[in-house]
């Protein structure tokens, strides 16, 4: 009988921190997406609103590959990279409350932290 492979491949034998680390970019995925709406509905659609909404994401979007991505331009301390996570990722709890999501923007807030808060602590056990 040919030897089972486990249907989530662990990363150096760490599939919690693969599954994490893949929930980590599905949640910037989406708090991209949420910023986009947000600009978007408050520059009142049409173009002004597409503009906005890009320009949102490209800020976000710059501020994370300068800092706090994995590969980030500039190294930065641990707090750093939380700033801008914290910019980057509450921005877009706070977004949802501003588009009056009040009950998903608090679930929203609560994931974004908790996954962040297990990310950093399973990259830095190493």
């Amino acid at each position: 009988m040919p030897e089972r492979k486990p249907a989530l491949p662990a990363y150096g034998g760490r599939p919690w921190f693969t599954a994490n680390e893949g929930l980590a970019f599905l949640v910037e995925l989406v708090a991209l997406a949420i910023l986009a709406w947000w600009g978007y509905r408050f520059g009142g659609g049409g173009l002004t609103g597409v503009l906005l909404a890009a320009g949102t994401v490209a800020v976000a979007v710059v501020l994370w590959g300068l800092f706090a991505a994995p590969k980030a331009r500039f190294a930065v301390p641990l707090a750093g990279v939380l700033t801008v996570k914290a910019l980057v990722l509450g921005g877009s709890a706070v977004a949802l409350y501003a588009l009056d999501h009040h009950t998903l923007a608090l679930v929203w807030a609560v994931v974004v932290v908790a996954n962040t808060a297990v990310a950093e602590t399973l990259r830095r056990r190493g």
